[in-house]
């Protein structure tokens, strides 16, 4: 049975860092699905972007993969492809419960898991990486240099699939953002001080860039389209894409 998320029901003297501990990932389903619009839709199109661009007997990465679930999609939609689908985390609560859940499933490519740093992971001969929610996680100074490894080890045609908390480039409309998405966090049953004590927890671990940011650099580093196929409030995706000739 699911878990609820209450884990910041109670008012805290301080309030820590957030962290993908044992405590997270026992509520991390409920979490996700009542803070995150969209979810679903992205975890879907995850799935139908894998029919369309996992080619045979590449690699499919999913960095940050978290409990596993944009590696099921994957897996899911690549029967009719042999490929190696690889989940990569470096939160062991989170990979150990990752491993039970797909386990569980009779997948057409098995999803093989690492503990690892993104920054350590080496992408070679992938047809697909995915990075759902994680890039936000990782030092404002590491992220072009994960993104140009990505881009290295992508095959001509390859794409990556970016999933982000943006930011809106003005004060004014990101407030509003910033609003809508906590009346849609109170819409799911979270109390305004878990949605305060939340929001803290998160200020110094969370750190977002504008849609702009995100498109300016994944142009540098060589990709040569970036769309951006989803937003919701503060929330998008984007497919970026490396060039079939290069």
């Amino acid at each position: 049975m699911q878990k609820p998320d209450n884990l910041f029901a109670s008012p805290m003297n301080t309030v820590s860092d957030f962290s993908f501990d044992e405590h997270v990932a026992d509520v991390f389903p409920d979490m996700i699905q009542r803070s995150v619009p969209g979810y679903q839709t992205i975890l879907h199109t995850i799935g139908e972007l894998a029919k369309t661009h996992i080619t045979p007997h590449s690699n499919v990465f999913d960095l940050g993969c978290s409990l596993g679930a944009a590696s099921l999609a994957a897996a899911r939609n690549s029967q009719h492809t042999q490929c190696n689908i690889i989940g990569v985390d470096n939160s062991a609560a989170m990979l150990e419960r990752c491993e039970r859940i797909t386990a569980s499933f009779h997948l057409p490519n098995p999803i093989a898991l690492r503990c690892e740093s993104a920054m350590d992971t080496k992408i070679e001969n992938a047809s697909m990486v995915i990075m759902n929610f994680t890039l936000q996680f990782i030092a404002p100074e590491q992220r072009e240099t994960l993104l140009g490894r990505i881009f290295d080890g992508l095959n001509p045609g390859g794409i990556l699939v970016l999933s982000e908390k943006i930011q809106h480039p003005s004060e004014q409309g990101n407030h509003l953002l910033v609003d809508l998405h906590h009346q849609f966090k109170r819409n799911n049953g979270y109390s305004e001080l878990e949605v305060s004590q939340k929001r803290a927890a998160l200020e110094n671990v969370m750190l977002t860039d504008t849609f702009a940011t995100h498109q300016a650099r994944l142009k540098r580093v060589g990709f040569s389209d970036v769309v951006m196929w989803f937003k919701c409030y503060n929330f998008c995706s984007m497919v970026a894409i490396k060039d079939p000739n290069r």
